[in-house]
C-alpha cells in the first residue's frame, strides 16, 4: 500500500438545518420581510380598526346597568346587637334566593307592565353579596336606561313586601337605589376597535410570513451563496422591455440547486 494519500475533496461549507446562526438569519429575513410591507400592514391594521369602530357604533346595541342597595338586618327594636348581625349574616344567602321566586318576578313585571317572561326577566338580573357584609347588591341590565333603573328599584320594593309578609319580619332597609345610567356598560368601544387593529395586524403579517416561507426562488447573488456556497460568476441585466420580476418567477429554467431552492 502505498504511503502516499490523496487529500480527501474539497466539500462546500454550506449551512446544516438547525444551525442557530441559520435561525437567527431566518428570524431577521422575517423581520425585513415584514419591515418592507410597512404599508399592507398599516393598511390592514386601520382597515380592520375601522370595521370594528362601524360594527360597534351601528350594529351593536349597547347594554346599560343600574343597581340598588338593601341592608340585611334582624331586628325587633332600635337596638342591634352582635346576635342581630349574625342573624343576618345567615339570612343573606336566603334573600338573594327570593329575588329569583316567580311570584317575586311576576310582580316587577306587573307593576311595570314589562314584556318579558320570567325567565327572560331573570336573566336580566344579577344579585350578589359582598364578602363579610349584610349587603345586597341588586343589578339589572337592559338595553334601556331608564328600564334598568325602573326593574332595580322595583325588585327592592316587592321583596321588601313580600319578605315582610311571608317572613313576618320587619322590612328590609334600602341602602341606596339605582339611579338612570348614562354611560352603556358594553359594548366596550375602546376595547372592541384595538382588538380590531390588533386582529388585522396579526393577519397580515401572519400572511407576509407565509408567502416569505413559501418563496423558494432565489433573488440575490447573496441567497445563492448564502444556501448553496455557490460563487456567481456573472450577472445579466435586465434590458428595457423586458418581463419583470414578478413575471419571470414562472418562467424560470426549473434549475434546483443544493437547499432546495430554484433558480
Amino acid at each position: 500500500m502505498s504511503e502516499y494519500q490523496m487529500p480527501p475533496p474539497n466539500k462546500v461549507n454550506s449551512p446544516q438545518p438547525g444551525n442557530g446562526d441559520e435561525e437567527t438569519i431566518d428570524l431577521l429575513e422575517l423581520f425585513y420581510a415584514l419591515l418592507s410591507k410597512w404599508k399592507l400592514l398599516a393598511a390592514a391594521t386601520v382597515a380592520c380598526a375601522l370595521i370594528a369602530a362601524i360594527g360597534v357604533l351601528f350594529f351593536v346595541t349597547p347594554k346599560y346597568q343600574a343597581s340598588s342597595t338593601i341592608y340585611v338586618i334582624s331586628q325587633k327594636d332600635s337596638d342591634i346587637n352582635i346576635s342581630d348581625l349574625q342573624i343576618g349574616t345567615a339570612l343573606t344567602d336566603d334573600y338573594i334566593q327570593v329575588f329569583h321566586m316567580w311570584e317575586v318576578q311576576e310582580k316587577v313585571i306587573s307593576n311595570l307592565d314589562l314584556p318579558y317572561t320570567y325567565s327572560q326577566l331573570d336573566k336580566m338580573l344579577s344579585v350578589t353579596n359582598a364578602s363579610n357584609t349584610r349587603m345586597v347588591e341588586i343589578t339589572v341590565t337592559s338595553e334601556s336606561a331608564q328600564e334598568a333603573a325602573d326593574i332595580a328599584n322595583e325588585y327592592v320594593t316587592v321583596v321588601q313586601d313580600y319578605i315582610a309578609k311571608k317572613m313576618a319580619t320587619d322590612k328590609i332597609s334600602i341602602m341606596s337605589t339605582a339611579l338612570v345610567p348614562t354611560e352603556p356598560v358594553s359594548p366596550n368601544k375602546t376595547k372592541s376597535i384595538l382588538l380590531g387593529a390588533l386582529l388585522g395586524f396579526v393577519v397580515s403579517a401572519g400572511v407576509v410570513v407565509v408567502m416569505t416561507l413559501l418563496d423558494d426562488t432565489y433573488k440575490t447573488t447573496e441567497d445563492i451563496k448564502k444556501y448553496t456556497g455557490l460563487v456567481t460568476m456573472a450577472v445579466i441585466p435586465l434590458e428595457k422591455g423586458d418581463e419583470p420580476k414578478h413575471q419571470r418567477a414562472d418562467k424560470q429554467i426549473g434549475l434546483k440547486l443544493p437547499g432546495g431552492k430554484t433558480l
